[in-house]
């Protein structure tokens, strides 16, 4: 395979959560010409226009058309999923969603297939939501493409996702809180991922970032901290086993899925050390976040 730069620069997904700040960062960098893959039909997006003005171009495909997909990303060197199918409305088949751009990328001739990972460090058999991103990491590595599976634990944006309620002043565990979660904010990801396509050990890798990785009670403290208050906290490790049995009150698949990522919340083999930038400290981001829910 080729050594040249990895020039231009796809995102699908770029107006989304986390796509915005990966566009953002490779603009930001100054080494990419950057591409916004959306969807058909063409709508009006505030993020979309903010990055036009920024430099980049957006560009719009058919995701079922697969004649349309080759021909916008015909002379990308590198295309980055950003795509989520909507986790939290009960989607979760990120394979369905990516193979589309995946059989478009290997047929333009796309160098470097980057899938839409970007969280918790997960193998089949872990959930079935997360086991739709276990299969299509097996297809992309079998496109013949160059690849990149970039790990980054939990956003930190999200961590009343995973159990601290500012609003109420309670955390929820489904683990020990001694167990350590990994946690990166947005932008920074942004920024790890815009230097990755610089390494040269991230081709055929999986890179693995981390802003912090705190035990759970540690971020706890940080969130009391940050809202002056003593916060109430439960534990709660039979979730799995209710929901097996249907046992009352029965948990909704959305606990089940965040207690099995709560138990992979941590990772080892960093790559922190490979990047130009320290990561922003987890108390600045969660008081961002505490001042946000309060404002």
């Amino acid at each position: 395979m080729s050594s040249s730069p990895l020039t231009n620069v796809t995102v699908a997904g770029g107006t989304g959560v986390l796509g915005f700040h990966i566009v953002e960062a490779l603009l930001n960098d100054g080494s990419f010409n950057v591409k916004v893959l959306r969807r058909l039909p063409k709508t009006a997006n505030e993020k979309a226009e903010l990055l036009a003005s920024k430099g980049a171009e957006i560009i719009y495909a058919d995701y079922n058309q697969h004649d349309d997909l080759v021909q916008v990303l015909s002379g990308t060197d590198a295309l980055i999923s950003a795509a989520a199918p909507g986790v939290a409305n009960g989607g979760y088949d990120f394979d369905a969603l990516q193979t589309p751009l995946l059989n478009a990328a290997k047929a333009a001739g796309v160098r470097r297939f980057i899938p839409s990972e970007f969280g918790t460090e997960t193998q089949l058999g872990d959930h079935p939501m997360t086991d739709t991103k276990a299969t299509f990491r097996q297809k992309v590595k079998e496109s013949g493409l160059e690849y990149t599976f970039i790990i980054t634990g939990t956003f930190a944006e999200y961590l009343g996702w995973v159990g601290f309620d500012i609003k109420n002043k309670t955390a929820k565990f489904y683990v020990d809180g001694t167990s350590a979660l990994a946690v990166t904010s947005l932008s920074d990801i942004g920024k790890y991922t815009a230097e990755t396509l610089k390494l040269e050990e991230s081709r055929n890798a999986t890179i693995r970032i981390a802003g912090s990785m705190f035990p759970l009670n540690e971020i706890l403290k940080l969130f009391e901290e940050a809202t002056g208050s003593k916060w109430e906290v439960t534990v709660d490790k039979e979730i799995k086993h209710r929901y097996e049995n249907k046992i009352d009150p029965v948990p909704s698949q959305m606990e089940v899925f965040v207690a099995a990522i709560s138990e992979k919340g941590s990772f080892g083999n960093i790559d922190n050390n490979k990047f130009s930038f320290s990561p922003r400290p987890l108390a600045d981001d969660i008081a961002v976040i505490v001042q946000q829910a309060s404002g």
